[in-house]
């Protein structure tokens, strides 16, 4: 499991490269519309449109490599570059010795194979590149400190990672040589049932990834649905320029559905819990939980959100994941068709909308006004009926909490609302922190003992959610300011 979040963790390096991609092929295609339409490009702003568009293209044509490059960093235990090259070098090992061509060389009999030549014509995905990030990070972590021989000095410790690497890589490339054909056939079989669910997949896939978000595992659930790892690839394709001519499923609805949810439905549920909050309390719930609905609409981060109740309230947890799903067999059915690069926030949806294979995105606004009303009904009154423990409805002893928040401000060692002198304390100390690190909204830490870890006071301080995962490590949600409270708890670990 440790292992599942850390692969989770370290795509969200590769994956920030997308926003970059969204903005140049959204202005792109507007700017250029013969570049998906087709027909003559004359003109300074068309020039400028399809120069974008091929800015843009170069990271989603070369998303599998980025992946290599990303997981292998982001895997490393320091995060050290050298990393990044070592699953470099095995990634061009692998996807060579495995190209299409080389393959019929060897055997020539793949020829006459049509499904097996598929699979390693498809060798340049996201799939290998993951799996080359592993086995470059797992070499640097392995043998970054390993001394050779003195006549053999010269390659000892990270220099030995890239042939450790290069070696691992052939062996690795021969054992897929067999493995691969059938695993990629299982997964194209499964990506076209998936497929042919048409709607309900799409509610099902939501939900699921919704439900994986506690865990950290949605990462690698979306990396089936949105890349190009079994034929599905909702994601690269949309921003490709592509329409429903060029894949067998309506392209965009493993995204659409997202849109809706995350634009609408999380600022309804954010006001009925508002609402349901003592008046006492009512301050800092609007604090906590209006920043996260702004940040959800804007740019679809929702994590800040979401972990304000899923622990305390894990059945409304399920509940909103539920209503995810629904959307996403509603908006599928509906027509409304739209694609992020990041995430289903307004952002993404304003650059999104200029692709071919964007339908109806007008339909955002009564699908996003049917959610902001059902979230908002649902939540008020299942927090109402049940008596749930929401930001703001807990028990009168959590009001220590509110106070904290409230004067957070106040104090010179606060860094974007957090104590970092209280955080390190609940912690247990500096002594206690074995390995730092930070994804898009959360601490992610390595203890010597997690025992010591004190959930309450990590609140008080300023946290909006804790995840205990067990073999000492741990997970503290912060939000998107995360990198400067990492940095700043960093310095007091120096």
């Amino acid at each position: 499991m440790k292992f599942l979040q850390k692969i989770g963790k370290s795509l969200m390096l590769p994956v920030a490269c997308l926003p970059l991609c969204g903005i140049l092929m959204g202005l792109g295609y507007l700017l250029c519309p013969a570049s998906m339409q087709g027909g003559e490009i004359t003109g300074l702003v068309p020039t400028i449109g399809i120069f974008l568009v091929k800015a843009g293209g170069a990271l989603i044509d070369h998303i599998a490599l980025l992946f290599a490059v990303g997981v292998g960093v982001g895997m490393a235990d320091d995060q050290n570059g050298t990393a990044g090259l070592t699953a470099l070098v095995s990634w061009l090992i692998i996807t060579t010795l495995l190209q299409a061509d080389f393959v019929k060389l060897l055997a020539p009999a793949i020829a006459d194979q049509p499904a097996s030549l598929l699979a390693f014509q498809k060798i340049e995905n996201p799939f290998i590149g993951i799996l080359a990030g592993i086995i470059g990070a797992q070499s640097y972590n392995r043998f970054k400190n390993t001394d050779l021989p003195e006549w053999l000095a010269f390659f000892s410790r990270k220099r030995s990672t890239v042939i450790i690497s290069g070696l691992s890589s052939i062996l690795v490339a021969a054992v897929l040589f067999f493995v691969w054909p059938v695993l990629f056939g299982a997964l194209v079989s499964l990506g076209q049932g998936i497929a042919g669910m048409g709607a309900v997949g799409a509610g099902i896939y939501a939900f699921l990834n919704r439900l994986l978000i506690p865990l950290g595992l949605h990462h690698a659930l979306n990396n089936v649905f949105w890349f190009d790892t079994i034929g599905l690839g909702d994601l690269t394709h949309f921003w490709a320029g592509h329409t429903d001519a060029d894949v067998p499923w309506s392209l965009g609805i493993y995204m659409s559905g997202f849109f809706p949810c995350m634009m609408f439905g999380i600022p309804g549920a954010a006001l009925a819990i508002i609402h349901c909050a003592d008046r006492k309390k009512r301050k800092y719930v609007v604090g906590i939980l209006g920043s996260a609905a702004l940040c959800s609409f804007v740019c679809g981060i929702t994590e800040p959100f979401e972990f304000a109740f899923m622990f305390v309230a894990p059945m409304l947890y399920v509940v909103y994941a539920l209503l995810y799903g629904l959307f996403s067999y509603v908006t599928a059915l509906a027509g409304f068709r739209a694609g992020f690069s990041f995430s289903a926030g307004a952002t993404d949806l304003m650059f999104s909308s200029s692709l071919p294979a964007a339908q109806d995105t007008w339909q955002i606004v009564p699908l996003g006004l049917a959610a902001f009303v059902i979230f908002y009904v649902v939540f008020r009154v299942l927090i109402r009926k049940f008596n749930l423990p929401t930001p703001g409805n807990e028990a009168e002893d959590s009001n220590d909490m509110a106070d904290a928040l409230e004067t957070a401000g106040d104090r010179a060692d606060v860094v974007e609302g957090v104590d970092i002198a209280s955080l390190l304390a609940a912690l247990g100390g500096k002594d206690n922190i074995l390995i730092l690190d930070n994804c898009a909204t959360r601490l992610r830490l390595e203890l010597k003992d997690d025992s010591v870890v004190d959930e309450k006071r990590l609140k008080e301080a300023g946290a909006k959610g804790v995840i205990m995962l067990g073999e000492n490590s741990v997970q503290v949600v912060i939000g998107m300011k995360v990198q400067k409270v990492a940095d700043a708890l960093d310095e007091q670990l120096k």
